[in-house]
């Protein structure tokens, strides 16, 4: 399989796949996410107990990238200390501003959702990848 079809399959497989997609019992953290280019909402919703992202979810819709990218974020940062949740959202961020382009230290890092650095090479889905990234780290600042 090349890498194309093996994105393509990872961002509707993650599009489609609904455990994440959910509202959070009980959230310490919400906010809610726009990208007016292109219609995507997502609302984030997230418990922290003790520092720790014990819970975390989205909400909403938009296209398939934000959809996926907010899924793939879920899978990733759900059960991990705040701190490293948000250093985790800066490695993505970087990620997709090129800023980071180390392969390996990105797939180590992002896991799946390393498979996302091809967009920054699409400037107008660049901002449907990040809205749920963006999302969280909004709404874990905002409390914290």
């Amino acid at each position: 399989m090349d890498l194309g079809n093996l994105y393509t399959e990872v961002i509707l497989e993650h599009n489609k796949d609904t455990r994440n997609r959910r509202e959070v019992e009980g959230y310490t953290h919400k906010e809610r996410g726009h990208n007016p280019s292109c219609g995507d909402e997502i609302t984030v919703e997230a418990k922290v107990e003790d520092g720790i992202l014990t819970d975390l979810a989205y909400t909403g819709h938009g296209c398939s990238i934000s959809q996926a990218s907010a899924s793939m974020m879920v899978d990733l940062l759900k059960g991990k200390p705040v701190e490293e949740a948000l250093a985790t959202v800066e490695v993505f961020l970087g990620m997709i501003k090129r800023e980071i382009t180390d392969v390996d230290f990105l797939e180590e890092t992002l896991d799946e959702a390393s498979i996302l650095q091809g967009i920054s090479n699409l400037p107008a889905r660049v901002k449907c990848a990040v809205l749920a990234w963006h999302t969280l780290k909004e709404a874990v600042k905002a409390k914290a």
